[in-house]
């Protein structure tokens, strides 16, 4: 199962009212495992950042000018997640910016069924308590000390991490549906411990042994005892 951790970056809350994604940033994950595939783009938003916006990631008109429009990089982020879900904190959020700035560019709609929303599961799990990225950070033991600002690579490595644990662990297979070799085509899943060659010594001295046939036969010929010794 492929899935990819996505997070945005944006000038402000409504694409309706003009505003723009200047970041993306995502991370592939094959069967909850991360791949080291990575998308990452800083995006020209063709307007001004407002100061509030500046204030959450850092990411000013002086940095922005000289990279690419949405346009330009919309057909490699489409290759990119192609037959992936997407997983979003706040996935409506990001999703809206996402599928605004592809029917600008003229290009295919993402579906909203491919979003898991992290944030939704977060608040499904544990009701009543914060659902932030930073709060599940520190119910988790997620190191996030390298966030002082929002980023979206770093947000979404965050997120991912967070994602494994709300899914039951960070690694919930322990990596046993990962193929080693190739040309065996064979998983950890079959693998078996072959038989010893010599038994172990016992570990029971001579009179602890004594003491455990006395009390065996102490128990009667019904004991359950010498049935499992058949």
């Amino acid at each position: 199962m492929r899935e990819i951790v996505l997070d945005t970056e944006t000038t402000g809350f409504e694409p309706s009212e003009g505003h723009r994604i200047v970041e993306i940033g995502a991370i592939e994950l094959l069967n909850h495992m991360p791949t080291g595939r990575t998308f990452h783009q800083y995006i020209n938003p063709q307007r001004d950042v407002p100061p509030d916006a500046f204030a959450v990631h850092g990411l000013g008109n002086d940095f922005l000018r000289d990279f690419p429009v949405f346009g330009d990089i919309a057909d490699g982020f489409l290759e990119f997640v192609t037959d992936a879900r997407l997983v979003i904190h706040n996935a409506a959020f990001d999703m809206k910016f996402l599928n605004a700035e592809l029917g600008w560019a003229g290009r295919q709609l993402l579906r909203d069924e491919i979003a898991i929303d992290t944030l939704s599961m977060a608040r499904r799990k544990f009701p009543g308590s914060p659902a932030s990225l930073d709060a599940l950070c520190r119910r988790f033991g997620v190191d996030n000390s390298a966030r002082e600002k929002h980023g979206a690579l770093l947000d979404s490595e965050i997120l991912a991490e967070v994602y494994l644990e709300l899914i039951g662990g960070r690694q919930p297979d322990f990596g046993l549906s990962v193929q080693h070799s190739p040309r065996s085509r064979q998983t950890t899943a079959a693998w078996r411990p072959p038989a010893r060659p010599r038994k172990l010594p016992p570990r029971l001295s001579d009179e602890e042994a004594a003491r455990h046939a006395a009390f065996v036969e102490a128990l009667g010929d019904k004991a359950l005892w010498r049935r499992l010794q058949e």
